[in-house]
C-alpha cells in the first residue's frame, strides 16, 4: 500500500467529533411537540367547559331588563360613618322563635311585629302571642308568599289600632286585642294604570285620616326584591289613602325602589328611602309644595331600608348593605354595566346571589339637612344581620330584620 492509499483510508475512517448540539436539538423538538399537545388539550377542555355557558348566554332570556344609572362615589367611611362594633353589643330576643321581623311597633311595653310566616305577633316579656294571620297557610316557601302574605311596615294609629302594609295582600287596619283585620287597600289592584305589586312601608297621620305607603314596584313582587334592585327601573310610587273618603291616590311616582317612609312633624312631607339610589327623598304630600319632591340626603354609604323617628328629633335609618369607601361596592360597579347584570341573572338564581352579598349592618341617626350625628355598625353581621328597621322605645333600639330569626335590642345608654 503506497502513501496516497493510506491517506485515503485514514480520511474515510477519521474519528468524528461528538458534540451536544444534535441531542439538544432533538430535545427541543420533543418539548415543542409536547407543549403543543398540552395547549390543544387545554383549549379543547376549556372550550368544552365554556360551551354550555355560551349556549346558556345566547339562548336563555334574562329575567331582568336593567337600566343604566349613575351613583356618585360613596362617601368616605370616616367621621360619623367611621366603622365600629357597637351593634355587637345588642342582645338577641326570641332567637329561633320568629323569622323575618321586618318592622316593629309598640303600645306601652308590648311589642308588635310581622313575620315571614304571614303573622302579626304580640311580644310580651318572653311570651309570643299571635294577633292575627292576614293570609292563608301553607307558609315558608317562596311560592307560598303571595297567598300566605308578608307583613312588612307596621305602625300604631291614634286609636290604638295597627296599620300594616302586607307586600302582597294590601294595607290593613288590625285590632291588636281581638285580631280583627280590616283591609283598606287590596294588593294587586291597578291604581293609576299600574299594579300594586310590592306594598312595602306605611306611615299614618296623628289624626288617622291619612295613610301613606310605598309601592316599591309595579313589576316585581317582594320575593323578587333582588331582581328589582338589579333592574333599577323607576316604577315605584308613594300613595295616599284617605280613611274617611276611602279614596286612594298616587302622590309621587317614578322612584327607584321606594322603601321606608316616615312623616315629618308638620305632616306636609314624608321621607322616603329610595333604596336603589342610596338616598332619601322628601315628598311633599300637603301644603303649598304638594306634589313636589327634593332630596333630604344624597349618596349614603349604604342602601337604606326603613326610617323611624329618634328621641332627639332625628331619624333612624338602617342599611343592610354598604358601599365601602375605601373598598369595593359590587352594586355601584354593576350600575353602569347592564349587560353584566343580565349575564349574572342568566347563570345564577336570587338565592345563590344572596350568598355573595356581604353581611354588613349599619344603623345611623340623621337630622335635618342630611346631617349624620351617630352610627352603629356590625361589619360582618355577627350579632345583627340583615337589619331592616331601628325602632326606638324606652332608651333602646329594637332592630328588625327581613330574614334573621330574631329581634335585636341595643341599649342606647351603653353605646
Amino acid at each position: 500500500m503506497n502513501e496516497s492509499e493510506g491517506l485515503r483510508y485514514r480520511r474515510q475512517h477519521a474519528p468524528r467529533v461528538i458534540t451536544d448540539e444534535l441531542p439538544e436539538h432533538r430535545h427541543k423538538g420533543s418539548g415543542t411537540y409536547s407543549g403543543k399537545v398540552f395547549q390543544v388539550t387545554l383549549l379543547s377542555l376549556g372550550g368544552f367547559l365554556l360551551l354550555p355557558v355560551l349556549i346558556i348566554t345566547l339562548i336563555l332570556e334574562s329575567p331582568i331588563q336593567p337600566e343604566v344609572f349613575s351613583l356618585k362615589e360613596p362617601p368616605l367611611m370616616k367621621g360619623c360613618w367611621e366603622p365600629n362594633l357597637k351593634l355587637r353589643e345588642a342582645q338577641r330576643l326570641f332567637e329561633d322563635q320568629i323569622t323575618g321581623p321586618e318592622s316593629i311597633a309598640n303600645i306601652g311595653d308590648v311589642i308588635f311585629t310581622g313575620t315571614a310566616d304571614g303573622k302579626i305577633l304580640k311580644l310580651i316579656g318572653r311570651r309570643i302571642h299571635t294577633v292575627t294571620r292576614l293570609g292563608k297557610p301553607p307558609c315558608g316557601s317562596r311560592d307560598d308568599e303571595p297567598s300566605c302574605g308578608r307583613p312588612l311596615g307596621i305602625r300604631v294609629g291614634p286609636n290604638g289600632t295597627l296599620f300594616v302594609a302586607d307586600a302582597y295582600l294590601g294595607l290593613f287596619e288590625v285590632n291588636p286585642s281581638t285580631g280583627e283585620a280590616t283591609r283598606l287597600v287590596k294588593g294587586g289592584q291597578v291604581v293609576g294604570s299600574r299594579r300594586l305589586a310590592f306594598i312595602n312601608d306605611v306611615a299614618v297621620t296623628q289624626d288617622g285620616k291619612k295613610v301613606y305607603f310605598t309601592d316599591s314596584s309595579s313589576r316585581w313582587q317582594r320575593r323578587d326584591y333582588l331582581n328589582l334592585i338589579m333592574e333599577a327601573t323607576a316604577d315605584g310610587r308613594v300613595l295616599e289613602y284617605d280613611t274617611e273618603t276611602k279614596e286612594l291616590t298616587v302622590v309621587m311616582e317614578n322612584l327607584r325602589f321606594p322603601n321606608g317612609i316616615q312623616l315629618l312633624p308638620d305632616e306636609e312631607s314624608v321621607l322616603v328611602a329610595e333604596t336603589t339610589m342610596a338616598r332619601i327623598r322628601r315628598v311633599h304630600v300637603a301644603g303649598l309644595n304638594k306634589g313636589g319632591m327634593d332630596t333630604f340626603m344624597d349618596n349614603l354609604p349604604g342602601f337604606p331600608d326603613n326610617i323611624r323617628p329618634s328621641s332627639t328629633g332625628g331619624y333612624w335609618v338602617v342599611m343592610s348593605a354598604v358601599r365601602p369607601n375605601p373598598g369595593f361596592s359590587m352594586l355601584d360597579f354593576l350600575s353602569q354595566r347592564p349587560w353584566l347584570k343580565k349575564l349574572i341573572f342568566k347563570l345564577f338564581s336570587q338565592e345563590v346571589l344572596m350568598k355573595f352579598v356581604p353581611r354588613y349592618s349599619l344603623v345611623a341617626e340623621l337630622h335635618d339637612g342630611g346631617v349624620c350625628t351617630r352610627s352603629f355598625h356590625d361589619p360582618s353581621g355577627l350579632v345583627v344581620a340583615y337589619v331592616s328597621e331601628a325602632h326606638e322605645h324606652d332608651g333602646s333600639l329594637y332592630l328588625g330584620s327581613f330574614r334573621s330569626p330574631y329581634i335585636a335590642k341595643l341599649d342606647l345608654r351603653k353605646v
